[in-house]
């Protein structure tokens, strides 16, 4: 059984240095300056909770051998990252979710111009404590009627009943207290937990007002820190929540992982199902670079060929998330070659 816990709302200050490594769109090894030298300055990454871990284990990695570029990393959420990167605060935005068009304009604004760069595939995994042997499989229905705009004041799991299937869930659920503890709304994991379990076109279609739509219910307990929410699942024997699956994953058997219907059946979150998108709460994972500070600190430059490249990569897989298929590792490295050239 894995208990590793990964800080999830941290700063970390690395001293990294990079040897210079010839860049190319499909070369396996990328990383350091033009013209073979190393290189010094400061790198500032934050952004979302999720992709923390893989950041964090990417500057980890030079940080033994490499002293001389100092780099932080910390992880207050995918939203709060990009009013950061936006603002010109920060180098590289890390996101659990595609940059959304409010974000968009910010940076516009701010005449911050980034280059997006996927870098791996992570699954949001509805959780439970293993005591609540009642529940197995929810679908969308089902989630609506759970975490959704509607679910104010519901605080039993069979007072969910009417709901769910008044929208197409199964109901049936057990005569149990019911206490939500999941993330909040800085975070890109709750935002994307909306779009894929389809709260929002689900609330719009029970006549939700649409700026009440995209939203979970504002009565539960929410929480920056996947740790928090992964306890309160320990404690609680019919609480109910949702973290990215790396943070599932590693609690073994001390919560339950709640299998999703997304019309097609019931499916677990695993590292097949995610990366073959059968998993209905799969998603991707990015790094977002401001390609204006690239043309000034060599260091960012050396840094996210690093990253990309096949030693870097593999830190999304060593932190437990999954890999992106070759053709999409591809178009990345492509987009950051065209990017930073």
């Amino acid at each position: 059984m894995r208990m590793r816990r990964i800080r999830s709302h941290v700063v970390v200050l690395a001293t990294v240095a990079f040897v210079a490594v010839a860049c190319s769109s499909d070369s396996s090894t990328t990383g350091g300056a033009s013209g073979g030298g190393a290189v010094t300055g400061s790198i500032n990454i934050s952004g979302s909770s999720t992709v923390l871990p893989i950041s964090q284990l990417v500057t980890e990695q030079f940080t033994a051998s490499n002293p001389d570029v100092q780099t932080a990393v910390d992880g207050p959420g995918t939203g709060d990252g990009f009013v950061l990167f936006c603002d010109g605060k920060t180098d590289i935005s890390d996101a659990s979710r595609p940059i959304a068009d409010d974000e968009k304009k910010a940076c516009d604004k701010g005449g911050v111009h980034y280059v997006e760069l996927k870098i791996g595939l992570d699954g949001i995994t509805v959780m439970t404590n293993p005591a609540n042997s009642a529940v197995t499989c929810l679908n969308d229905g089902d989630l609506y009627a759970l975490f959704g705009p509607q679910s104010k004041g519901i605080d039993t799991w069979s007072a969910a009943d009417s709901l769910a299937k008044k929208v197409g869930g199964t109901g049936n659920f057990p005569d149990l207290p019911l206490a939500i503890t999941a993330p909040g709304e800085e975070s890109g994991t709750y935002d994307a937990f909306i779009e894929l379990a389809g709260i929002e076109d689900t609330a719009l279609s029970q006549g939700v007002p649409e700026d009440d739509a995209a939203a979970l219910r504002p009565d539960y307990q929410s929480s920056p820190n996947d740790n928090v929410i992964i306890q309160a699942m320990e404690n609680d024997q019919s609480g109910l929540g949702f973290v990215g699956f790396a943070y599932a994953d590693q609690q073994g058997e001390s919560i339950k992982k709640l299998q999703i219907d997304g019309g097609d059946g019931c499916v677990e979150p695993s590292s097949d199902t995610i990366s073959d998108s059968s998993y209905p709460l799969s998603r991707s994972l990015y790094i977002y670079v401001n390609t204006d500070k690239v043309k000034t600190n060599p260091a960012l430059k050396a840094f996210v060929d690093y990253y990309i490249s096949d030693e870097g990569i593999q830190a999304v897989v060593d932190s437990d998330y999954v890999a992106i298929p070759q053709d999409q590792l591809d178009a990345t490295r492509q987009a950051w070659t065209s990017a930073s050239s």
